[in-house]
Parts: C-alpha cells; structure tokens; sequence
C-alpha cells in the first residue's frame, strides 16, 4: 500500500473584512493569539472577536484612502519556540501583501502572541509600522537571546498594554520598549490601568486608539495630543503613557 504523504501546511490571509477598496493603498495584518507550543492546526476562532472588531473598526475608519485588513491564519497554534511559526507566517502574509497589492504600506497589528509576532516580523520591507496589543513575551533568561529589537528600526511601534494583565507581564513589553526606544525613537507604550489581558473594561478606548495610531501610520492623519506626546517624550514617559479613560470620545487633535 502506498503510503500517504501527510499535506504540508501552509498560512493563508482571510478575506477582507468589510468591502475591498477598489484601489489599495495600505493593509493591516491582524495577527492573532496562539500557545506557546502547539503543532495543532489553529481553530477558525482563534481570531478573537477584539481582533475582528479592531479590524472593522480600521475599515471603516480608511475605507476613503484604500485600506484593506486581512486576519493572518497560521499553519500551527503554537509560537514553537525557535521555529517561531507565528512571525514566519506574518513574514509570509507581508510578502502576499506585495504579491497582491503592490508597494503599499502595512501595518502588523496583533494580539497577545500576535503581538509578539508583529514585533518579531516588523522588519519586512513592506511594514512600516507594528501596533502590539497585550503581547505575550517569554520570561527574560540570562541564558537566552533577549527578545529581538534591531528589525523595528525605521519603523512606528506602539505597544498597549494593561497594567493588571496576569497572563503576560506588562513589565515585560516595557522593558522591551525602553530596549526598542534607544535604537528607535518611534516606538510608545500605553498603559491601560487597572484593565487585564482581555483589555476588556476599556475597550473602546483602545480601539479608539488603534485607529488614530493605524490612519496615522499609513495614511499620514494627525496624530492625537496624546499619541504626539507618547512618541515625543523621552523614556520612560513615552513608554508608560496612560490611557486615558474616554479616550476617542472627546479628543482634541
């Protein structure tokens, strides 16, 4: 009997959210969470439902300037240690971005090991810019290589995070901003106060976030105060901005 040849995996883009802009002028990759070691194939919610509302979110805000968002769908749902299948899989997503868009601008915006992803992978040459959302980072380990930083040069970074965030250490995104910020000066952090992994009680403001950071980073809008301030402050105020509760309600650019 022959014997089967078991299918190799590959990642693949969703469909775009919302109705595809005739002409593209820029993409959001959304990345979504995962464990930290798992050969499983990813199930189709492992997408969370923050991940597609930010992704609605976007596509209304940019439909006028041409954006497209695609969710990224990984071939495992494990990170898998130094295969770190989730940022291969943002590169390959980056580079069918090109494939079927041309040289418009991206932006990778991911969610817990997303966000790590997005980070890991905001060194293609298409990403200009990489929006981390409560990433899942390892422990620090004298005996392994530091979270890698050198990639995110030239680029525009913002890392949101909550303060009471039990699943991955705030403290952690904080200690790699600061090492991000020296090489690069683009690069703040948000805190969201009392909020946990979910950022769930302050929801809307961090999607309202997103958005001024997203049409800022591809479309070139203004950014709000408190965005042009984060950037604009030595560490570690720019790193540890709050945000504020609200936000996106009254805000006066």
């Amino acid at each position: 009997m022959a014997q089967q040849v078991t299918p190799v995996r590959r990642a693949r883009l969703g469909r775009a959210i919302g109705p595809e802009p005739t002409a593209v002028s820029g993409v959001v990759l959304l990345l979504p969470g995962g464990d930290e070691v798992s050969h499983r194939r990813p199930t189709p919610l492992l997408a969370t439902s923050y991940l597609r509302s930010l992704g609605r979110r976007l596509v209304r805000a940019g439909r006028g300037e041409g954006l497209a968002a695609h969710v990224v769908h990984y071939r495992f749902r494990g990170w898998n240690g130094s295969a770190a299948s989730h940022a291969s899989d943002a590169l390959w997503a980056a580079d069918e971005v090109v494939r079927r868009y041309g040289d418009v601008p991206v932006c990778l915006a991911g969610i817990d090991m997303g966000g790590r992803a997005a980070l890991h992978a905001g060194g293609h040459e298409a990403v200009n810019s990489v929006l981390a959302i409560a990433p899942w980072l390892p422990e620090e380990d004298v005996a392994a290589s530091p979270e890698p930083v050198k990639q995110l040069g030239g680029r525009r970074v913002m890392i949101v995070h909550g303060t009471n965030d039990d699943v991955s250490d705030p403290e952690l995104s904080f200690r790699l901003a600061a090492r991000a910020k020296k090489a690069n000066r683009d690069v703040c952090r948000f805190e969201v106060h009392s909020d946990r992994h979910g950022l769930q009680q302050h929801r809307d403001e961090v999607l309202a976030l997103a958005e001024d950071f997203v049409m800022g980073v591809l479309f070139g809008r203004t950014f709000s105060r408190p965005v042009a301030d984060a950037f604009a402050a030595p560490p570690p105020l720019g790193l540890r901005m709050p945000l504020a509760a609200g936000f996106g309600k009254s805000l006066r650019r």
